[in-house]
């Protein structure tokens, strides 16, 4: 583990689908960052090396192992970080239902898929978590999903959920938190993504043919508030690693520092 800025080891699973407007905060808090395209066949690195992991979205289902058998190996390492290292984990849309699917639980697809500007909801575990301090408990979020997670694995908590989707985000122990919808999102996402196939072929099906300029239109009117969540959920992560003992005050002290 890291003795003063921490490591975070992200899996993507397509070059667009990246860490959106928390590299920005990565940035500026100085913290290294190393991203695994895992559909372009690069390895998993020894875990040891890292004090967080997060695991982002995709146009890919969990259970395509067949077109997609990396699939095994990135379960198999989020079991590692989560179960045997207690690493701080957060996953985003897929990497919320990789997590689920990696302790046990099931996801399948949805019965009604989400793909817009919706609301959620924050269980009374949610209003608990670290993960959410200082996010209300109802707020508009994106989403862009057709899969859920069905049943939690045992042992998680729920800690949102939507009128179409029980399972908004979990939380695993003190240390593992994934989220359904898309919190990292900036101005260029939703285009970006409407350019995938199986992204805009979701989003035709749910919307409509002229639905990427409105979409857009709409994430773009709400993207102060969601960026302004955004952040608000990476300081909290970030206070995990580091009541994980995972950091130093490192980050803390360079912010002292540069608002004098």
């Amino acid at each position: 583990m890291s003795a003063t800025d921490p490591k975070v080891l992200v899996f993507q699973h397509i070059r667009i689908e990246h860490p959106g407007v928390f590299r920005d905060f990565l940035r500026g808090d100085g913290v290294e960052w190393r991203a695994v395209e895992l559909d372009a066949g690069e390895p998993i690195p020894d875990l040891g090396g890292y004090d967080a992991l997060w695991v982002m979205g995709g146009p890919m289902d969990v259970w395509e192992d067949d077109l997609h058998p990396w699939l095994e190996a990135e379960r198999a390492a989020i079991r590692e970080a989560v179960l045997e290292r207690k690493l701080p984990f957060l996953g985003f849309c897929l990497g919320h239902q990789l997590l689920a699917q990696a302790l046990g639980g099931e996801v399948g697809p949805a019965a009604e898929p989400e793909i817009g500007i919706f609301d959620v909801e924050l269980t009374e575990a949610g209003r608990a978590s670290p993960l959410f301090e200082g996010v209300s408990a109802t707020h508009a979020c994106l989403q862009w999903h057709g899969a859920e997670v069905l049943r939690p694995p045992a042992g998680a908590r729920v800690l949102a959920a939507s009128p179409a989707c029980a399972v908004q985000a979990l939380g695993v122990g003190g240390h593992a938190f994934s989220i359904q919808y898309h919190v990292e999102i900036t101005e260029r996402t939703v285009r970006e993504w409407g350019a995938v196939p199986a992204y805009g072929q979701a989003l035709e099906r749910a919307l409509g043919t002229d639905a990427l300029a409105r979409f857009e239109a709409d994430a773009s009117a709400g993207m102060a508030g969601f960026n302004c969540n955004a952040r608000r959920i990476y300081d909290n992560f970030m206070q995990v690693v580091q009541r994980a003992g995972s950091v130093s005050g490192e980050i803390a002290g360079r912010r002292a520092l540069s608002a004098r």
